[in-house]
């Protein structure tokens, strides 16, 4: 599985403005074949920082997420409003159940 954790520092106005597109990209990369989770939410403490998770059930289904059409909308979305600060990291993990 390959988990993706990203911090996203914008400001309160475009983060609101780019609201639609959020939902829009939210909302088409669930429907794509192995994705198990994705999600972007705003932090509770900053409003100005949005927290990106998803979950893949491979490499393959998140390299075929990057060429999707939404995928490429949803970049020109941000390219009009960019963010302050980015940092997005890529995790290959075995799910661990709870005890």
């Amino acid at each position: 599985m390959i988990v993706v954790n990203g911090i996203v520092k914008s400001t309160h106005a475009d983060i609101a403005a780019l609201t639609h597109a959020i939902t829009a990209m939210e909302t088409a990369s669930r429907a794509e074949p192995g994705c198990l989770d994705y999600t972007f939410s705003v932090e509770l403490s900053d409003p100005e920082v949005i927290r990106i998770t998803e979950k893949w059930a491979s490499l393959e289904a998140l390299q075929a997420h990057f060429a999707t059409p939404h995928m490429a909308e949803f970049q020109s979305s941000m390219g009009t409003r960019p963010p302050v600060s980015m940092d997005v990291s890529f995790y290959e993990v075995e799910e661990i159940h709870p005890f």
